[in-house]
């Protein structure tokens, strides 16, 4: 177990990582990297590495399930054994139940459910490799690999987290931030419509501390937002250069 450092964020601001209060980690975007998923995605957000694949929209096996006005999303977050520093248990834990669930319903309002009654879509995201903060990285890979299949999105989700660590609010807190800081606000954007589809806190803060907490992580949200949109672009446009030597 790693020793607790005694500051979080030294004299300068500076994190243990070197970043600044309001500075997102490192990140790495790739769509379509799955060839036998409708549309997939991944990320790599500071030191997570997370793969998203989406099967669908399909007929809805077994049929009981399937809605007859709406589309039902099915959503599966795992984090695999060698993810985190102790080996974790393959079978799911009640906090990956949880997080496919809110993963689920962060994303719902930015799909056109109405349009494919009867059918579904099964939404499948492997946890390579945890640093904190793979709620918001899952958020932001599954929405990509949603737009990568092809399924009608009012807009792509992207999410990101702030937090108190230390006296300080600081945007998209990794593992020890996590784990030792003092409260943690979790936030998915739909940054076209200005629409929150996820917003949780964990911890106390001031409601000064929580307004600054909701807006650094929007605006950590429209950062990760044009990255999506890039990491979409890049694919399409190495299909058209293909296309177009053909």
């Amino acid at each position: 177990m790693n020793e607790k450092p005694e500051k979080l964020i030294d004299k300068k601001g500076c994190r243990l990582d070197g970043r600044k209060a309001d500075e997102l980690r490192p990140l790495k975007l790739e769509v379509g990297v799955l060839a036998n998923a409708d549309g997939s995605a991944y990320i790599e957000h500071g030191k997570n590495k997370i793969l998203a694949a989406v099967f669908g929209p399909r007929e809805m096996h077994p049929k009981h399930l399937s809605l007859p006005d709406r589309m039902v999303i099915r959503c599966r977050y795992h984090m695999a054994p060698f993810s985190v520093q102790e080996r974790k248990s393959p079978a799911p834990s009640r906090r990956e139940v949880e997080l496919s669930k809110v993963i689920r319903e962060s994303l719902e309002p930015s799909l056109f459910v109405e349009l494919y009654p009867r059918t579904g879509i099964d939404l499948f995201i492997e946890v390579l490799q945890a640093d904190g903060g793979t709620r918001c990285a899952s958020i932001t890979a599954a929405s990509l690999a949603i737009a990568d299949a092809g399924i009608p999105m009012r807009d792509l989700v992207a999410a990101c987290a702030a937090g108190k660590v230390d006296d300080t609010v600081v945007v998209d807190l990794f593992d020890l931030e996590d784990k030792l800081g003092v409260a943690d606000v979790p936030l998915a954007l739909m940054p076209n419509l200005n629409a929150v589809t996820l917003l949780q806190m964990d911890g106390i803060l001031t409601p000064e501390e929580f307004e600054q907490a909701v807006n650094m992580a929007m605006e950590g949200c429209k950062k990760i937002y044009a990255m999506q949109k890039d990491a979409l672009k890049t694919k399409y446009m190495a299909i058209k250069e293909e296309v177009e030597e053909e």
